[in-house]
């Protein structure tokens, strides 16, 4: 049961830790950030089993692990008030044409950075952009004014 509980812990800890990370540092990953990431994978791994490398305990931090991860997407679909918690909410980052720099500094995005996505979507430059929107996912999705 003390395997469970610290699986819990450690779910919603890291929960969190990636909505403060903010989503576009994690659609962006640079070689260093996928290490990271492994290397903690391996201390939350320490952390939640302490040194349990038995069968039944792996089994019970995997089954714990998706049951977690299907309540919260189950939660996230039946009860609306709770998806800005679970999955965050899209940001809109130019509306109307108009560059909002406030959103942009908030995800810690600069807009040679916006520019490089829209780009990369085909869009030869932002004053062709009606709308773009940074989805939940990470990635931004541009409305053109065409």
């Amino acid at each position: 049961m003390d395997l469970v509980l610290r699986t819990v812990f450690v779910f919603f800890l890291i929960l969190v830790i990636t909505r403060a990370v903010g989503r576009r540092e994690l659609s962006s990953m640079e070689p260093f950030d996928l290490i990271l990431l492994v290397v903690i994978g391996d201390l939350v791994q320490q952390g939640v089993t302490q040194s349990d490398y038995s069968l039944t305990g792996a089994t019970m931090v995997i089954v714990t692990v998706a049951l977690l991860t299907v309540a919260t997407a189950w939660l996230s679909f039946r009860f609306r008030r709770l998806r800005p918690v679970l999955e965050g909410d899209p940001i809109i980052l130019v509306a109307d044409g108009r560059i909002l720099e406030r959103n942009l500094r908030r995800q810690r995005m600069t807009l040679e950075e916006l520019g490089a996505e829209a780009r990369l979507a085909q869009i030869g430059s932002l004053d062709d952009v009606r709308y773009a929107v940074l989805e939940t996912s990470g990635r931004i999705s541009f409305v053109t004014s065409s």
